[in-house]
């Protein structure tokens, strides 16, 4: 049986992972009572054991195992009966591990953070995190069916990293009017939360009541009260950690930097403006349903110096589960980032497991492909075949109206899954 120390602050739902996972194999995991975040984990002892400095953090009795990452303390602390007592359950657990973190995570804390005051709210940055998260909570509700639990027939170490992901939206953003439609998902999360080991470490969980409302105060007050502790102390954090620092307070000046850096330009610059505004567009398409979105785009598209794509996925006996196919094109757009600016695209998939298909429509500056015109957008293309539509043909407003609105079906009569908007 485990048996340490864990170093966090309080209500840190990557902490809890841990700590649930040590009610349920008897662990003795004891949290740290004196710790302070920002001065413990910046004191040299600490960072002697922890050099990154990172919470949670799990020190064992003997001083012999020392741990950082969230996922690994808990699979440390479980038992067999958590991580799983075979290899396929073990690899299926890693999985659903895995996917919390690149799918559910980034998506919950850009939707929630900003209601909080903990990040800057950007409309269409938030919007974005709504659309991923509720897709990806779909993926969850569909394999929650005929399940109880997402692994096994009791609760594994899965469930309990899945749960406490999405601890924070289930509070704060998935309101009822979210929450009704996704049955099996809210009714694993509610038979996750009221286990008598779960309730010992987080207590009772508040559901969210109505829809968030932006609070501009809380982000200014949060930002006052970091600069108002202490002009010494933060003089010398910002010595010491800049970039650090400037990521936390400014979230949305990182991204823009990261999205024009020095040393690579951005191609599509070099291409004349026309007289397509892609920005208003985007901000009509997420304002406004399809009903004014898409005789707006078609008002204010520019053919002589845009273009519109149809791209399919080559390899559809390849995909199995839904979440997975989903996690290609999740991962594909991450991988474009840079060419957000000036692209839009709609990718549909199509179908269900074991037999579905990936297609969409996309929309950038220039007449030829774009993606061989830099190397950081060179990653995923080739996986697809592309074809370039005449803006004037009624197959073009067919596929723009049926992928813009996620209504149709694929060539080979697959029903619409679900749907990922790159903008």
């Amino acid at each position: 049986m485990a048996a340490g120390v864990l170093y966090t602050y309080p209500e840190n739902f990557r902490a809890f992972k841990a700590l649930i996972a040590a009610q349920y194999s008897a662990a003795d995991v004891k949290v740290s009572p004196n710790f302070v975040f920002g001065e413990t984990n910046k004191s040299q002892e600490f960072l002697k054991k922890f050099p990154a400095g990172k919470v949670p953090a799990y020190e064992s009795a003997d001083g012999k195992v020392l741990l950082t990452e969230s996922n690994a303390i808990a699979y440390y602390v479980s038992n067999e009966s958590l991580r799983g007592s075979d290899l396929k359950t073990q690899a299926a657990i890693c999985q659903w591990a895995s996917w919390a973190d690149s799918e559910l995570l980034p998506a919950s804390c850009a939707w929630v953070f900003p209601y909080l005051g903990i990040m800057q709210f950007n409309k269409q940055n938030v919007d974005r995190a709504k659309n991923d998260l509720l897709a990806a909570l779909k993926v969850l509700d569909s394999h929650l069916l005929s399940r109880t639990f997402l692994v096994t027939e009791r609760v594994s170490l899965a469930d309990i990293i899945v749960f406490c992901t999405l601890i924070h939206s289930f509070q704060h953003v998935l309101d009822p009017s979210l929450r009704g439609p996704l049955v099996n998902v809210q009714r694993w999360f509610l038979t996750l939360a009221n286990q008598p080991q779960v309730l010992a470490v987080v207590g009772t969980i508040n559901l969210c009541a109505a829809p968030p409302t932006f609070d501009p105060k809380k982000y200014q007050e949060l930002t006052k009260d970091k600069k108002q502790d202490g002009p010494k102390k933060e003089k010398k954090e910002k010595k010491e950690q800049p970039k650090k620092e400037k990521e936390v307070k400014e979230p949305e000046l990182i991204d823009e930097v990261e999205e024009k850096p020095k040393e690579s330009k951005d191609p599509f610059d070099a291409m004349p403006k026309g007289t397509f505004n892609m920005d208003d567009f985007k901000r009509c398409y997420s304002n406004e349903d399809e009903a004014k979105s898409i005789p707006y785009f078609w008002e204010k598209f520019d053919p002589e110096h845009y273009s519109i794509w149809f791209a399919e996925y080559k390899y559809p006996e390849e995909l199995s589960k839904v979440f997975m196919s989903c996690n290609l094109i999740t991962g594909m757009f991450q991988r474009l980032d840079k060419m957000r600016k000036q692209a839009f695209a709609s990718v549909c998939l199509f179908g269900s497991d074991d037999d579905s298909s990936i297609s969409g429509v996309w929309v950038w500056r220039g007449q030829e492909l774009a993606f061989p015109l830099s190397p950081d957008w060179q990653i995923d293309y080739e996986s697809y075949s592309w074809r370039k539509l005449d803006p004037a043909s009624e197959e073009a407003k067919k596929m723009v109206q049926d992928y813009f609105s996620w209504t149709g079906n694929d060539s080979n009569g697959r029903k619409f899954n679900q749907g990922k908007i790159f903008k």
